[in-house]
């Protein structure tokens, strides 16, 4: 925090007319179990009043709010032989990253302690949790009203709401936010006065009001309208989407082609897909009069894919962003994060997103799909180009989709044409119909006369259970996907 933005914090904290439940005023009490019960009940409170810090300020008279300095020097307190914070930090769950700050305040020592507010669960200091009521510091089990109101909390937060910069001036947040991009990607007209611009982008939980009649950036704002993710934290650069074209199969090959994003996923997503576009391989087709060129890859597909790597990742895993990598016979798209739907129930589950207000966005700028389409859109493209299946895997802490470039039944593993049966069977399904063998033979491109081979993939479906009759009654009904 900057010593700035520091001073002008206390000011606002001192102007208030009484502590808060989350703020807290000492002279010189430092006793380190108050400090730990504290620190649980203040992270706790901050969440409930929607605060993304808790403070406690010693040098600070509990009546009047007059700085008067204190003795407490956090860094050279011993606890247990152990140093204060580290003593702190072994008997906090889940871990939070507090901080002790040494102020000088016009001259007048003040110590200040920042809390993030809870995050994922209840924050308990040596295995219990405690809540700010008024003055008193109670355990928050005592309170189950109030542990019902954090739970609640705490199921709604998202790394959305999170702080990317903080203690900006308006010039700045214009100057690293393309806000005329935001008002033209979501349809609305641009404001002609600054003020008129800040209401909408506070609106959408682009940006919070800070201290000092300054401001912050969100997370949301930055990751999606950041006319440079560089000029951010690395938590929020390394969320940049990387693209990397290699010359045959393997990562070892050489690579002929790399990019790494540089702006925010809005402003940047069709300036990448278009990129790749110009990169695909052309297949010729002949029409009935016509010789024309196809993309190697349906761009419906592509796009779709792309968007859900950006939306479904799991933000909270750092150090690592959305790769698109293209091999001479496929393109995957990978995304840090477990999923939180099964891979082979992606097109009939509804739609889950950890970052919910992003996908949101997205959709209304019309980035992707509508909820819940998305994946249809690949597997119709899929088909209609007659591909291989996509594969969707989980590796390790991501999420991989694979296109393959065209190939021919005969070409196919047998993992592949079983693959390509389930999914046909499902999107039948999820679109009112049934799996026969003769539109399995024309997803597959068998020819009629070797409709056999199609027998046989459904058969060896069945045999791995990923789909099943309609009605084993009679035989003729088709086939649904084993989910069904």
């Amino acid at each position: 925090m900057s010593e700035q933005r520091t001073l002008a914090l206390i000011d606002d904290l001192l102007q208030r007319p009484a502590e808060t439940s989350w703020v807290e005023f000492k002279e010189n009490n430092a006793d380190a179990q108050l400090i730990g019960k504290l620190i649980s009940a203040l992270s706790n409170a901050a969440r409930l009043a929607d605060q993304p810090f808790a403070y406690v300020l010693w040098g600070v008279r509990d009546g009047d709010h007059a700085a008067v300095g204190t003795t407490f020097m956090p860094s050279s307190q011993l606890q247990q032989g152990q140093p204060l914070d580290l003593w702190l930090a072994q008997r906090l769950q889940p871990a939070i990253a507090f901080n002790f700050e040494l102020v000088d305040y016009h001259g007048i020592r003040l110590v200040m302690l920042e809390i993030p507010a809870a995050a994922s669960s209840p924050v308990e200091f040596e295995r219990q949790a405690f809540v700010r009521i008024g003055s008193a510091t109670p355990r928050l089990s005592d309170h189950p009203e109030r542990l019902k109101a954090l739970w609640a909390k705490l199921q709604s937060y998202a790394w959305e709401t999170g702080i990317a910069a903080q203690f900006l001036s308006g010039d700045e947040v214009l100057a690293r936010l393309d806000y005329a991009a935001y008002f033209d990607l979501t349809g609305q007209p641009l404001p002609d006065n600054r003020q008129g611009i800040f209401d909408k982008l506070i609106a959408d939980h682009l940006v919070q009001a800070d201290v000092g009649g300054q401001w912050n950036i969100a997370n949301l704002g930055a990751i999606l309208f950041a006319k440079r993710l560089g000029d951010f934290s690395p938590s929020i650069a390394r969320k940049a989407i990387r693209f990397v074209a290699y010359g045959g199969l393997s990562r070892a090959d050489t690579v002929t082609h790399r990019q790494d994003g540089q702006k925010g996923y809005a402003i940047g997503f069709t300036g990448l897909v278009d990129f790749i576009d110009g990169l695909m391989p052309r297949n010729e087709f002949i029409g009935k009069a016509f010789r024309e060129e196809r993309p190697l890859y349906p761009a419906i597909a592509i796009r779709e894919l792309v968007a859900n790597a950006l939306i479904h990742q799991d933000m909270t895993i750092t150090g690592a962003g959305p790769l698109v990598e293209m091999f001479s016979d496929r393109l995957e798209i990978t995304n840090p994060g477990q999923p939180l739907v099964q891979p082979e129930r992606f097109l009939d589950f509804p739609p889950r997103s950890r970052n919910e207000a992003l996908a949101s966005l997205m959709r209304r700028m019309r980035l992707c799909e509508e909820q819940g389409t998305g994946i249809d859109k690949v597997f119709v493209a899929v088909e209609l180009h007659q591909l291989p299946p996509p594969d969707f895997r989980v590796e390790g802490d991501a999420v991989r989709a694979v296109l393959y470039a065209p190939r021919r039944f005969a070409d196919m593993t047998p993992q592949e044409r079983v693959r390509a049966c389930y999914q046909h069977a499902a999107l039948k399904y999820v679109t009112g119909q049934r799996m026969k063998n003769a539109s399995l033979s024309e997803r597959l491109g068998i020819d009629s006369q070797n409709a056999a081979q199609a027998s046989v993939v459904i058969r060896q479906a069945l045999k791995a259970g990923l789909i099943r009759p309609a009605d084993p009654a009679h035989p003729r009904a088709g086939y649904v996907p084993f989910w069904a």
